[in-house]
């Protein structure tokens, strides 16, 4: 994993100039600079996926999420300071900030790899003891088995890279057809893409990694229900109905809360800019679908249909392909996005209709989660029409102080509505609350 992470950031450093030199921006240079700033983040992780991926080939699922949470962690919080130091503090230019910026993606991924190998120091023993009583294996074969290994993590690697090919997509034809057929200039395409591709990204990225964590974790679990004898069928289609309701119940408040706060959220992380907030949310209602596929796609994979999970990304990715000039001619930046929405959509029914015709999950049992989520999507709907929208256009501080009273409020809204309807209880099998219910994966 560390050969192919210095590989893969060799290529990415060699290839920079042309990826920035097709891409939407001013200044092709800063372009550059910014692309081989990632290089250190590309080297480093592979080799941190191989970390997680040990673990959760021992069923320890619980480093696997917290070492997201850190990484995320890391990585916002030096965005944050390393912005308010160069711009505030040192008076340099906001492309230098950028340039910190892009790095974040290196400090979180440092920032992960010092959590889990703390968490293996710790847990050492366990894992020892766990070698010591496990069978020997012979490999009769090296090359062979890394052939094996390499063909097994095919549809692994199309599956992480699903999103990004479509968001690549974005950045080398958006820029060609807006100033080649629809005669824009170059600045204005190059702010069309920041405010409804870049920036956004940097917010929808968090929200499809919960949708990842829920579907990883059902990962090994179905994987080892594929191989049993008794009640196989059953087994699977529980767990998938399990997936399917923590998924939802996880994603939807988040997307609908977003969308409902994204001009504050779009201040506080950029700047005060309508059309960038009218951006997010079709960004943030993107994510939900994106969050959807991730999780079908993982499903597949885990019960053994690489093949089908191989051929719906390939369909997807042609689909953005073959939309992307028409639609984006015809609508600018919105018909980018829906090309997008297209493609993750015929993803997601292909591969919910698959598992739902394979295994015969009754979506009717859903039904008490989405009757939930649509009283909480009308109670904000009213408090965005009568309070919601006085606060649009506070500054940065204000948007900040709003963003943490909302997100507070609402979520404890949530929470009783999830209590009141009993949906809490189905998922986790009790309410939530403190009374009901101590989260204990920190400890």
């Amino acid at each position: 994993m560390l050969v192919m992470g210095l590989a893969c950031g060799i290529l990415l450093y060699a290839t920079a100039p042309i990826i920035a030199k097709n891409s939407p921006v001013d200044s092709v240079a800063s372009a550059t600079i910014s692309i081989r700033v990632l290089v250190p983040a590309v080297i480093i992780l592979p080799s941190m996926s191989m970390v997680r991926g040990w673990f959760q080939g021992n069923n320890d699922m619980k480093p696997y999420g917290i070492s997201q949470l850190w990484e995320q962690f890391a990585r916002i919080l030096f965005i944050l300071l390393a912005t308010l130091l160069v711009i505030e503090v040192f008076h340099h230019n906001y492309v230098i900030a950028v340039y910190f910026s892009v790095f974040g993606a290196c400090v979180g991924a440092i920032a992960s790899h010092l959590y889990l190998f703390a968490y293996l120091r710790k847990q050492w023993g366990y894992y020892k003891q766990l070698l010591e009583s496990s069978e020997e294996r012979a490999l009769n074969n090296v090359t062979r088995s890394l052939l094996n290994l390499w063909y097994a993590s095919i549809p692994f690697v199309l599956l992480g890279s699903f999103i990004t090919v479509t968001q690549l997509v974005d950045q080398l034809l958006f820029k060609q057809v807006l100033i080649n057929f629809n005669h824009l200039t170059s600045s204005y395409v190059s702010y069309i893409y920041t405010i409804f591709s870049a920036n956004p990204s940097k917010i929808t990225t968090v929200i499809i990694s919960l949708a990842t964590a829920v579907s990883e974790t059902s990962l090994p679990l179905l994987a080892g229900l594929k191989f049993e004898n008794k009640n196989r069928q059953e087994s699977i289609k529980k767990l998938l109905l399990e997936n399917y309701r923590l998924l939802l119940f996880v994603l939807l408040p988040v997307v609908a809360s977003g969308v409902f706060a994204a001009s504050p959220i779009y201040t506080v992380l950029f700047s005060h800019d309508s059309l960038g907030a009218y951006y997010l949310v079709e960004n943030i209602v993107q994510s939900l679908l994106a969050g959807l596929v991730m999780n079908s796609l993982t499903l597949l994979l885990a019960l053994n249909m690489n093949k089908l999970a191989v051929i719906y990304i390939v369909w997807g990715i042609l689909t953005k392909i073959v939309l992307q000039v028409p639609m984006t001619f015809l609508m600018s930046a919105d018909g980018a996005i829906l090309s997008t929405d297209i493609s993750f959509l015929i993803v997601i029914l292909l591969s919910y209709h698959k598992l739902d015709k394979t295994y015969g999950v009754k979506l009717r049992s859903l039904l008490p989660i989405i009757v939930s989520n649509e009283i909480y999507i009308v109670l904000l709907f009213v408090y965005q029409i009568f309070i919601g929208n006085r606060f649009n256009d506070l500054g940065r501080m204000g948007s900040f102080i709003y963003l943490a009273i909302f997100g507070v409020v609402f979520l404890g809204i949530y929470i009783l509505i999830a209590n009141m309807m009993g949906t809490s209880e189905t998922i986790f099998g009790k309410k939530i609350g403190y009374r009901y219910y101590r989260y204990k994966h920190f400890q």
